[in-house]
């Protein structure tokens, strides 16, 4: 059995869900053993969180830039081998450019940066160095998904003709009708979280989602945004349609202020030969459709499942499996992929899927500001 992996950490502090979730996700699978971090801006603060889980102080650093600094001291058995980022979104890309110089491999929250050129750069310095870049778009991780894609691969819906993808969620409501609670958080702020809010938020994820299920790209986009007060800058609602096409059109919708909703993620995928329809709120189904059958009901654990499905299965069939098992999955395919293993190339999201990703994100908000036109994504 090889040694854990090194993993430092990079924001995720207090009471961050996102925290959780990686921490989690990483000792899921054992390949990872946390080894070193800066959790919080605040020195005093990092190092009592990080007494709160039990890590070892020695190496719990005043900043980002003092971590990178003495562990390239360090013999390079004993140093970190990859960093997760979970801070706000604007210092994603001074973060993974430097880990990237330095030869660390970088598991990154998205949006991977705030602009298309920065993602281009940082495709780059991956590409000079070499390293493993895993982007944590996490419901690519659900068995239900992989089957899904595996078996869109496979041709069993033939030809797509549509899809619909939305993402709602309501938590902006408590927020964005207080002038100056929206005037003081960071998702709303964009030089803290980029252009864009809702796309750059959950928008990017149901993009991701519908081009990795389905294996084609999205080509351009016609956009309309809602920002609900005219002192707000962002984003918190949109509405998209898409061209993969010239037959293949589909539609994405992103709310943040869909009142009652709470991590509505959902993609349906239309086919010559039938459809598919899966739900993040109950991941462990995948309905297939047909004119001329009775719905199919796929469920994870089965041995009719795909190799990619049960390869990110932990549980005997009827056990429900959710998003922390889902982001274990991509940390497991980042492993492999670090270790120079044999891996799926749909066990992890890439360094591509941010560029693409980045690129959805400012051609919406490009979209909008032209006046709802459409807008080519580049190739």
């Amino acid at each position: 059995m090889p040694k854990k992996i090194r993993l430092g950490i990079l924001g995720g502090g207090g009471d961050s869900l996102i925290g959780v979730l990686h921490r989690v996700a990483s000792h899921i699978n054992d390949n990872y053993q946390i080894t070193g971090a800066v959790f919080n801006p605040n020195y005093e603060d990092n190092m009592a969180f990080a007494k709160e889980i039990d890590i070892p102080l020695d190496r719990i650093y005043m900043d980002f830039d003092t971590l990178v600094e003495e562990e390239m001291k360090l013999p390079e058995d004993e140093r970190i081998q990859v960093c997760s980022i979970l801070t706000p979104n604007f210092l994603h890309f001074p973060m993974a450019k430097k880990l990237l110089d330095n030869g660390f491999h970088v598991i990154c929250e998205k949006p991977m940066t705030t602009t298309l050129e920065e993602a281009k750069i940082l495709l780059e310095a991956q590409q000079k160095s070499g390293a493993v870049f895993a982007l944590t778009h996490t419901y690519t991780g659900y068995p239900m998904v992989r089957q899904m894609r595996e078996m869109i691969k496979a041709g069993v819906l033939g030809k797509i003709h549509k899809v619909d993808a939305r993402y709602y969620q309501g938590w902006i409501n408590a927020i964005i009708h207080d002038k100056d609670k929206r005037n003081s958080v960071w998702r709303l702020d964009p030089k803290k979280a980029g252009i864009s809010s809702c796309m750059g938020d959950i928008g990017v994820h149901a993009f991701n989602m519908v081009e990795y299920t389905t294996g084609l790209k999205v080509k351009s986009v016609l956009c309309d945004f809602n920002y609900l007060y005219d002192d707000n800058q962002m984003d918190v609602d949109g509405t998209v349609l898409i061209r993969m096409g010239d037959h293949v059109k589909g539609v994405i919708r992103g709310s943040q202020v869909a009142t009652g909703e709470e991590n509505g993620l959902a993609i349906r995928i239309y086919g010559e030969k039938g459809a598919f329809v899966w739900e993040q709120e109950n991941p462990n189904f995948l309905y297939k459709l047909s004119d001329t059958e009775p719905v199919q009901i796929y469920k994870p654990g089965h041995a009719y499942n795909t190799e990619l499905s049960l390869d990110g299965t932990k549980l005997p069939p009827g056990h429900p499996e959710g998003i922390f098992d889902s982001m274990a999955n991509i940390y497991l395919g980042a492993a492999r992929a670090i270790r120079g293993e044999k891996y799926n190339d749909g066990e992890f999201p890439t360094i591509m899927d941010g560029v693409r990703g980045m690129d959805f994100i400012i051609s919406t908000v490009e979209s909008n500001k032209n006046g709802n036109t459409w807008v080519n994504l580049e190739d």
